[in-house]
């Protein structure tokens, strides 16, 4: 039995190959899962539990099937799909989770899992963003309003959102350092799982013998899993097929 860990899909109508993966993904760990973790940004875009698309219908029906064969599933919020609420998470049979949570992995280590926009704290404008949309009032405020007044103002924090990226610098959108640094020392885990970078990489966590800090990567071109079991991890890749 494993435990899986996968992030920033963003599944969205545009992206069919991504579905088509991501079931055929659920389908392929059914046989071994224990836990699955979705650590945040598996949809493109959420504005709200009653405004569902139906085309994720085959993808809530397959992860309902996961969790009537056992496998246990986890959702954290990423920046895409912050608004993602109880009702779609007992609709998938799925436990919602803080925002950084330590966990116990099958080999009995301690790990810290979390979506990992928390941890770029150089883009400043962002996580002063961050702190509004992630606000019980605004959110509140927010899913309050029609439906067409979220799809229209979801649009707008998209389009701003890629206009901004393009006026900043790689090293700013990545983890800080300190800010990774701090985590460890606060948590006092030996391990810390997050995406949100699309930087896949194991980086060893320095002044620490055993510590490591796993990026999980984003699909587009190829699918990204972290698998854990009584051995230990892997990061691993599969091509996604157009």
């Amino acid at each position: 039995m494993a435990d899986y860990f996968i992030s920033d899909l963003h599944l969205r109508p545009e992206r069919p190959d991504i579905n088509r993966a991501f079931l055929s993904f659920l389908e392929q760990i059914s046989a071994d899962a224990e836990k699955l973790y979705l650590l945040g940004d598996i949809f493109e875009a959420w504005i709200g539990d009653d405004a569902m698309l139906p085309q994720i219908e085959p993808i809530t029906t397959a992860l309902k099937q996961l969790d009537k064969l056992g496998c246990q599933l986890f959702f954290q919020h990423g920046n895409r799909d912050f608004l993602v609420g109880p009702a779609f998470a007992e609709h998938i049979g799925a436990t919602l989770l803080e925002e950084a949570c330590v966990i116990e992995l099958p080999n009995h280590q301690s790990a810290l899992i979390m979506h990992g926009d928390q941890l770029c704290t150089d883009d400043v404008e962002y996580q002063q963003f961050r702190g509004l949309v992630r606000s019980a009032a605004w959110q509140h405020e927010f899913l309050a309003k029609t439906l067409e007044a979220r799809v229209a103002i979801a649009q707008q924090l998209r389009e701003a959102s890629k206009a901004s990226a393009k006026t900043k610098s790689n090293a700013i959108m990545d983890v800080n350092s300190q800010a990774v640094a701090q985590t460890f020392a606060q948590y006092q885990v030996p391990i810390l799982i997050h995406g949100h970078t699309h930087r896949p990489a194991i980086h060893r966590q320095q002044g620490m013998v055993k510590g490591a800090r796993i990026v999980l990567g984003d699909w587009d071109t190829h699918l990204w899993y972290l698998r854990a079991d009584q051995q230990g991890l892997e990061l691993l890749k599969e091509p996604i097929e157009a």
